[in-house]
């Protein structure tokens, strides 16, 4: 039976993951302190791996929610928030230290901004995790040459993966209808399945370097068709650069018939079923 192998977070949006063996699913489908922080320039754009390369060389330890280490070409920050909380009249002061240690490393003004209560999905209509099978990342591993199989894993940034189930299993998960997902559970937790997740340029790039494969898209194109599985409703493929599934959490199916919020855990190992299959 398929089940959760693994989860990752990934507390700035755009940088590394942080892999947990647990973590709870907010009432909003997020997983908690996913994508909970964002770089942002002085216009309050996102600092990204679509419009900044660069962010490739910058990395991140996790300590806990409030407190991470950033590393660099330039050196390492220790982010601390609980400083900033045990000494208000220090905060303008550490927060220039922050702006001061990103600017230096981006070339240009950028700062931090959280985002606690549902973070910063990279669809905000589709605010739950995204999931994909180990066997997915292999095939696609394959179609470049064998790439190391956490080199693909990074350069797609899924939060979940599925073991026990085969390339492109995630695909059964959406209909041909964008407004009706499939309904799945993961342990007790309910999801729908709504669409294969459309890729942008950061899967092209080198997690580490940022360097691009030549003609990555076009591959991944060619070879996502070829490979779609017959459980895969062709309508929803307006084009091929799509790989693991989009979702949100099915409240209405997790509500009834109380309406108090039970606390929603995700743990390594829970199975994965399909009451519809």
């Amino acid at each position: 039976m398929p089940y959760l192998s693994r989860i990752a977070i990934y507390p700035v949006k755009s940088l590394n993951p942080v892999y947990v063996d647990e973590v709870n699913v907010l009432p909003s489908g997020a997983l908690e302190n996913d994508r909970r922080w964002a770089l942002v320039d002085e216009e309050g754009k996102f600092v990204n791996g679509k419009r900044e390369p660069k962010i490739h060389q910058l990395h991140m330890e996790y300590r806990d929610s409030d407190s991470f280490i950033f590393h660099s070409p330039i050196g390492e920050y220790h982010f601390d928030l609980d400083e900033i909380y045990e000494d208000p009249e220090f905060s303008d002061h550490y927060w220039q230290e922050v702006k001061s240690y990103l600017a230096k490393f981006f070339g240009y003004p950028v700062t931090l901004r959280s985002y606690p209560a549902k973070g910063l999905p990279d669809d905000p209509e589709l605010g739950g995790p995204t999931l994909v099978s180990k066997a997915s990342l292999e095939t696609v591993s394959e179609w470049f040459g064998g790439l190391p199989y956490e080199e693909t894993w990074l350069r797609f940034r899924a939060n979940l993966e599925i073991e026990d189930a085969p390339p492109f299993w995630e695909d059964q998960l959406f209909t041909a209808d964008p407004q009706q997902g499939v309904l799945f559970q993961i342990g007790r937790v309910p999801f729908l399945g709504m669409n294969p997740c459309a890729r942008c340029v950061v899967p092209t790039r080198d997690p580490h370097t940022g360097e691009t494969i030549e003609g990555f898209a076009k591959t991944f194109r060619t070879q996502r068709e070829q490979s779609r599985p017959e459980w895969a409703e062709e309508r929803r493929f307006d084009h091929y650069f799509r790989l693991a599934l989009n979702t949100i959490l099915n409240t209405e199916y997790l509500m009834a018939p109380t309406t108090i919020y039970p606390r929603l855990i995700l743990k390594v190992g829970d199975e994965i079923t399909i009451p519809s299959a």
